[in-house]
C-alpha cells in the first residue's frame, strides 16, 4: 500500500514539474517578442529636380585662316585679348591684292567706256554682258583676295590659340588664330528618357560651378534634341548660359539643376534602411501579422529625412524604424508606438 502510494506521488510530482516547465517555456517564447517602433510608408508630390555634370563651352568658336598659303605681314591679336565682329586680327601680304586692284579699276575704266558706246548702239548687247560678266568676276576674285588677306574676327569673343607669329608662313596646317565666344557660353547635359515629355525649350535651370562655391548662375534650355540614345536611353539637352560678365569660362566643370515639377512619390524613413553588406543593395523590414517581414527595395533620391521608394513597397504598409540590428525575417516583433 505504501509503495503504490510513493508512485503516485512521484507521478503526480511529474506532472507538476512538466506544467511548470511548459509554462516557463511559453513565458519565454513571450519574452522573445522585440519591441519596435514603426512608421507609414506615404505617398506624397515630391518636386523632381534632377541635377547633372557637364563641362562649359564656348557658344561658337572660330578658326581664324586664310584659303591658301601666303606670308604673314602682320598679327594683331594676343592670346586673351577679348575682340569684337569685324575687328582686324591679321594682315596678310598684299602684293597679289595691289595687282588684282590695278586690275579691277582699268576693267572699271574700260566697262564705263563700252557701257556709254552700247547706249548709243555703238556695241551689240551680247559684248556688253560679256565685257560686264568679265567686270563681275575680277570683283569677286578681288573681294576673295582682299578677305583673305585682312583677316578679321566674325565674332565678339577672346582669342584662345595663337599659332604662328608675324612674318611666319602661313602653311594650311593650323590656324593662325581662335576665337571663341563666351558670351554667351553653352553646356550639353543628357537626360533620362522617362523625363522627355517634360523638357521643354525655354525653360530656365540653375547652374553651379566649383570655381565660385556659393554661387548661382541662371540658364536656359535651347535645344532639346529630337531623338533618344539608344545605347544610354537619354537625349541631348543645350543650356545657353548669357554670361555677360564672363564669369563662365570655356572648360570650367558645372552642375546643372532642372525642376521638372512635382509626381507622386513613395517615401521611407530612413531609419528603416539597411545597407546589405557586400552587395550594396537596400532592404527593410516590414510589420505584419506580428512579425518582422525582409523586404527588398530599390531608391531614389534622399529628401531630408525619408528616401524616394522605387520599387519593394506600397503605400500604407509600416516599416520598422528601431530594433533593426536584432531583427530576422519572421521574427516576432511588438510594436511600441505608443
Amino acid at each position: 500500500m505504501n509503495k503504490c502510494r510513493s508512485i503516485a506521488l512521484l507521478v503526480a510530482a511529474f506532472f507538476l514539474t512538466g506544467c511548470r516547465f511548459a509554462g516557463q517555456k511559453q513565458q519565454e517564447v513571450i519574452q522573445e517578442k522585440i519591441v519596435v517602433r514603426t512608421t507609414p510608408v506615404t505617398m506624397e508630390e515630391v518636386p523632381q529636380i534632377n541635377e547633372f555634370t557637364a563641362t562649359i563651352q564656348a557658344n561658337v568658336i572660330n578658326n581664324i585662316a586664310p584659303q591658301m598659303p601666303a606670308r604673314i605681314k602682320k598679327i594683331y591679336a594676343e592670346v586673351g585679348d577679348f575682340v569684337v565682329k569685324g575687328q582686324k586680327l591679321v594682315q596678310m601680304d598684299d602684293n597679289n591684292l595691289e595687282q588684282i586692284r590695278t586690275q579691277l579699276e582699268n576693267m572699271e575704266v574700260s566697262f564705263r567706256r563700252i557701257d556709254e558706246l552700247y547706249k548709243v548702239g555703238g556695241i551689240s548687247r551680247a559684248e556688253w554682258d560679256a565685257q560686264k560678266t568679265s567686270l563681275e568676276v575680277m570683283r569677286t576674285q578681288y573681294n576673295n583676295l582682299e578677305e583673305n588677306t585682312q583677316l578679321v574676327s566674325p565674332v565678339d569673343g577672346v582669342i584662345t590659340a595663337r599659332h604662328y607669329d608675324s612674318g611666319d608662313l602661313f602653311g594650311m596646317n593650323l590656324p593662325l588664330l581662335v576665337v571663341e565666344q563666351i558670351s554667351p557660353v553653352k553646356l550639353l547635359i543628357h537626360i533620362s528618357e522617362s523625363f522627355f515629355t517634360k523638357v521643354r525649350k525655354g525653360m530656365e535651370v540653375d547652374i553651379r560651378l566649383d570655381v565660385y562655391p556659393g554661387e548661382v548662375f541662371k540658364g536656359r534650355i535651347s535645344i532639346v534634341y529630337p531623338t533618344i540614345t539608344a545605347a544610354t536611353r537619354t537625349f541631348p539637352v543645350e543650356i545657353i548660359v548669357p554670361n555677360t560678365n564672363r564669369k563662365v569660362r570655356p572648360g570650367m566643370f558645372a552642375r546643372v539643376t532642372i525642376n521638372l515639377g512635382a509626381e507622386p512619390r513613395l517615401l521611407v524613413p530612413d531609419q528603416s534602411i539597411i545597407k546589405q553588406q557586400g552587395s550594396g543593395e537596400r532592404y527593410v523590414y516590414v510589420y505584419k501579422d506580428g512579425k518582422a517581414q525582409y523586404r527588398l527595395v530599390k531608391l531614389g533620391r534622399r529628401l531630408d529625412a525619408f528616401y524616394e521608394c522605387l520599387s519593394g513597397l506600397e503605400e500604407g504598409e509600416s516599416v520598422i524604424t528601431t530594433g533593426l540590428n536584432r531583427l530576422t525575417n519572421g521574427a516576432g516583433v511588438e510594436i511600441a508606438n505608443q
